[in-house]
């Protein structure tokens, strides 16, 4: 039993356990190299699925552009006027006079305060709803009114402009009012629920 020993002078040799090493070593490669190339292969496939998708819904938006066109062409001036009403109707019942407010509120500086909202037109732009606003405040700090404005022109949801400012002279105090034109464009989850509420009452 001594002479069968695995001793370092005289160790056990089989030829067979680097072959079966290596082909085990090129099977396991050879198997990721066809799961790899399928997945690439499946991938490449459903590219090519959503690119004829994309390519048929645009060819769709295009036809459905064009008889959109072709449909307004045969209006008559009192139909596109009664055209342009409804759509102005439908942009007003899903406008958010509170979410306005609320808006407005946050980029009001403390010195100025609200004198009048005058809506000039509201209309749908990118499944959005936006108004142009004629908007007056009162206020006897200029530099407050200027940073209202700034804050406004970078909140994401105004643009404001300047139009006229008047100085108003009362017996104890003297202020000035400011005139803006506004555009409010209101945000896009505000105006999708808006939207489905709107439906759903219809």
């Amino acid at each position: 039993m001594i002479e069968n020993l695995n001793l370092s002078s005289r160790p056990f040799r089989n030829k067979k356990v680097p072959y079966l090493l290596a082909f085990l070593i090129f099977a396991a490669s050879f198997a990721f190299f066809v799961y790899g190339f399928n997945s690439l292969q499946t991938a490449r496939g459903q590219n090519l699925l959503v690119q004829k998708e994309v390519g048929e819904l645009k060819k769709q938006l295009e036809d459905y552009k064009a008889k959109s066109e072709q449909v307004k062409q045969t209006l008559s001036p009192e139909q596109k006027a009664l055209l342009i009403a409804a759509h102005k109707l439908v942009a007003q019942k899903n406008f958010g006079w509170s979410r306005l407010l609320s808006d407005l509120e946050k980029v009001l500086p403390s010195g100025v305060s609200v004198a009048r909202i005058s809506v000039e037109n509201v209309y749908q732009k990118d499944d959005r709803t936006q108004a142009e606003l004629e908007f007056g405040v009162l206020s006897r700090d200029y530099q407050s009114v200027i940073n209202m404005i700034e804050s406004m022109n970078s909140s994401g949801i105004f643009r404001a402009e300047l139009r006229s400012q008047s100085l108003q002279k009362k017996d104890y105090f003297t202020y000035t009012e400011y005139r803006l034109r506004l555009i409010y464009t209101q945000p896009v989850s505000y105006s999708l629920r808006e939207s489905e509420m709107a439906k759903r009452e219809e």
